[in-house]
């Protein structure tokens, strides 16, 4: 419980960046034949502790595997509440040292403007959420001592277009979709730091 209004208490959720982690690992896991029919996974937030998140749906499909998470978040008036974030994963060998690479598909933003912390062209799949994606994925792969693997992981949000248009976005320049964003991985209900965040972005980008 992250604060109460009036006498009732009011429901922490958790972030797209959350989500997409989340379906990244249960993806991954799936495509490795470690699990099948994932109700849940639990995934390292980006600074300390971790959190158990649902998977809506999860299934190996043509070139890789596909994973969906409905986004919850709590009791805060989230425009992406309720929302479908998929991650989809393939594998490819590579000669030297695993990596991870993460893009974002269809309905999530590209960054038009200098001034976030993502660079123009580039996908709006904030540090935070890319941080938890590699933590994931590098849990697994220590796991299960897997190594000389390139994994891509892409975003979709299916309706993040039409998500985008309640949002700042298009003031910050973000255009095409919603942000993948969580600098806590966590949801705090009416946070006003969440807020002030957003002041600085649209600062940072008029200057």
């Amino acid at each position: 419980v992250s604060g109460e209004v009036g006498n009732t208490e009011l429901r922490t959720g958790f972030t797209t960046g959350s989500a997409a982690a989340a379906g990244a690992k249960a993806a991954l896991l799936v495509l490795l034949g470690q699990a099948d029919g994932i109700d849940t996974v639990e995934i390292p937030l980006p600074e300390e502790g971790r959190i158990t998140i649902p998977i809506e749906d999860v299934m190996i499909i043509e070139n890789g595997a596909r994973a969906v998470v409905i986004k919850d978040a709590g009791d805060d008036p989230d425009v992406t509440d309720g929302a479908r974030i998929v991650s989809f994963v393939s594998l490819a060998p590579v000669s030297g040292a695993s990596e991870v690479i993460i893009k974002g598909g269809h309905g999530v933003g590209k960054v038009t403007r200098p001034g976030l912390p993502i660079k123009v062209g580039e996908p709006a799949i904030n540090p935070g959420p890319q941080k938890m994606i590699k933590n994931s994925v590098n849990e697994v792969f220590d796991r299960f001592k897997i190594q000389n693997t390139q994994v891509e992981i892409e975003i979709f949000v299916p309706k993040g277009e039409e998500l985008a248009e309640k949002t700042l976005n298009a003031r910050l320049g973000i255009m095409g979709g919603i942000s993948i964003l969580g600098t806590t991985g966590i949801v705090t209900p009416m946070s006003h730091d969440a807020y002030i965040a957003t002041i600085k972005s649209g600062i940072s980008v008029a200057a």
